[in-house]
């Protein structure tokens, strides 16, 4: 459902924010059932990585967009809440998209719900490993393998919880002066009232949407403390055999797929938007220089987002490694 979304339209020169079918975006799914003490579901948790920006301009109805038909889908299966958590997308959105039609937030939330729905159905019991019991001679010999309840140890592994907050310096790039987008602002406000005076809907809307972006840059400003860096929040937490990690800002989705890289046997819950949304993108460094959107309001320099997941990798990697992770 989700894709990369940096097109080249190679007749105007240059790139934007929409499905790029000459690319791939990372499409892991990934689905977690919290079990009651009788083994019944109580709760469901998705994680996906797509802007959910399935409804554009035309759509003027307040909405939840792919999620809200995402989770209606599960829960409706399920029988329980089902938790939305938001993965890495600065660099993913859905393939239709921006339209106005609210058939297509749902469509893409159904496909999603399914999808989730899927890797559920393929989960064991709970407090079971899948293990191989023996050999079995019949028409052939066949190898067994049990659902086998957890050992003490097993089960105290599995109920581990920890994990902390914590931050990692990032280089900032050249700030844009405070002075000069008042300017601008004031002069792209002037262009939209006069456009909207003659009438001129389209570049009424296209002035408009160039003075938001001079006023979210005053306000990234406003929010930033002194300095050459920026000090980028986020926690990684252990969660028996998982790990959840939360960032601040938009970070592209290399970074879950570096860390899933990192630690094949970790299930990675990887969520941004986790606080300090004035940092906006952090884009991969060959990404820098493009043309890309996402690198226009970004307050971070190239190799920020590799710094990042450095530090969040060696957080993971000292809990995973800590006495009695691995007992």
């Amino acid at each position: 459902m989700g894709a990369d979304r940096d097109y080249w339209d190679a007749e105007r020169g240059h790139f934007v924010c929409g499905f790029n079918p000459d690319a791939t975006g990372d499409d892991t799914l990934v689905a977690a059932r919290v079990t009651g003490p009788e083994g019944q579901t109580v709760a469901t948790l998705v994680n996906y990585a797509c802007h959910p920006t399935t409804l554009g301009w035309e759509n003027t109805l307040l909405s939840p967009d792919y999620p809200g038909a995402m989770r209606e889908t599960v829960e409706r299966a399920t029988g329980a809440p089902c938790v939305f958590v938001l993965g890495a997308c600065g660099d993913i959105g859905p393939r239709y998209g921006f339209v106005g039609d609210l058939r297509a937030a749902d469509q893409n939330g159904e496909q999603l719900g399914y999808a989730a729905l899927a890797a559920l159905a393929a989960l064991r019991p709970p407090a079971t490993d899948l293990r191989y019991a023996g050999p079995v001679v019949s028409g052939a010999t066949l190898g067994v393998w049990q659902d086998t309840a957890f050992s003490p140890q097993r089960a105290a592994r599995a109920a581990a919880f920890e994990g902390g907050l914590y931050t990692v310096d990032l280089p900032l790039k050249p700030l844009p002066d405070a002075a000069a987008l008042r300017e601008e602002l004031a002069g792209w406000e002037r262009q939209q009232a006069a456009a909207d005076a003659r009438g001129e809907a389209e570049a009424a809307r296209d002035h408009g949407a160039r003075a938001e972006r001079a006023r979210r840059w005053l306000a990234r400003l406003e929010d930033l403390p002194p300095g050459p860096t920026y000090a980028l929040p986020f926690s990684v937490h252990r969660l028996g055999d998982a790990f959840w990690v939360a960032c601040g800002g938009e970070p592209f989705s290399a970074l879950q797929v570096e860390l899933r890289r990192r630690f094949p046997d970790a299930a990675i819950v990887l969520s941004p938007l986790a606080g300090a949304l004035q940092v906006a993108y952090l884009l991969t460094a060959e990404c820098y220089g493009l043309g890309l959107y996402q690198e226009e309001p970004s307050i971070l320099a190239p190799g920020c987002l590799e710094a990042l997941t450095g530090a969040i990798a060696a957080r993971i990697a000292a809990l995973r490694d800590a006495p009695g992770a691995r007992a």
